[in-house]
């Protein structure tokens, strides 16, 4: 009988250890979108532009296949804009929730995306694919574009500003150049990380976008965003 209750005490004891243990592990939360099944919680929004007379900017977005001549029969986020103010934002953002309050965070961005702006291109203002940064960020407040006393909608956020310029919020990972010299819509991958730490409710918000020095249309394809976020 000793012998039997010594044997599921040093089971208990294990077991507790092995619980403490779990707990004392860094909390990694990975987030996998290839829009196969829709927005998978994704908001599209624009900044940079007159609410005046937006409708000149063509602002759009939306699930879609990928373009030709891609496989269309992969699902993929657009969103498109022609950039009228030499400024214009276009951004995904994403709410993730179930992070330990008040902890900071690593996140390791990998995106796939389709885009049509050659390498070496001339355009005005800029090229469409090197004049054109893209961003990604983590933020404790929703990524919001707001007008401001004459209209112009602008973000609560310290954003990148195009190809070059990081912000509080976001960094620059690169541009949308697709490494051809022919205006066809490619697959090119970019990747990069933001540390940023979580709210009292243990809340984050992801954000990718683009902001563009080129003055015309950019139209992009997000076929894969992954965010891993790892407890440093």
């Amino acid at each position: 009988m000793r012998r039997l209750l010594f044997s599921a005490t040093a089971i208990l004891l294990l077991f507790g250890a092995s619980c403490e243990k779990d707990d004392d592990q860094n909390q990694t939360i990975t987030i996998y979108s290839d829009f196969s099944d829709g927005k998978d919680g994704w908001q599209a929004g624009f900044s940079e532009y007159s609410g005046e007379n937006s409708d000149i900017y063509e602002l759009e977005e939306g699930i879609t296949p990928l373009p030709p001549p891609l496989d269309e029969s992969k699902s993929a986020y657009r969103i498109s804009g022609v950039n009228r103010s030499d400024d214009l934002f276009m951004y995904l953002t994403k709410r993730v929730q179930g992070f330990r309050p008040n902890t900071t965070y690593r996140g390791r961005f990998t995106l796939q995306l389709a885009s049509d702006a050659r390498s070496g291109g001339v355009g005005a203002g800029g090229a469409p694919g090197e004049s054109v940064g893209l961003g990604v960020g983590l933020t404790i407040d929703e990524p919001l574009s707001v007008p401001d006393e004459n209209n112009f909608y602008r973000m609560n956020i310290d954003k990148i500003q195009q190809c070059c310029t990081d912000g509080n919020d976001m960094v620059v990972i690169g541009d949308i150049a697709n490494g051809t010299e022919e205006y066809v819509y490619t697959l090119i991958e970019r990747s990069g990380e933001f540390t940023a730490t979580t709210d009292h409710q243990g809340v984050l918000w992801a954000i990718i976008g683009t902001d563009s020095g080129f003055e015309g249309r950019t139209t992009l394809y997000y076929s894969l965003i992954e965010v891993v976020l790892e407890e440093i």
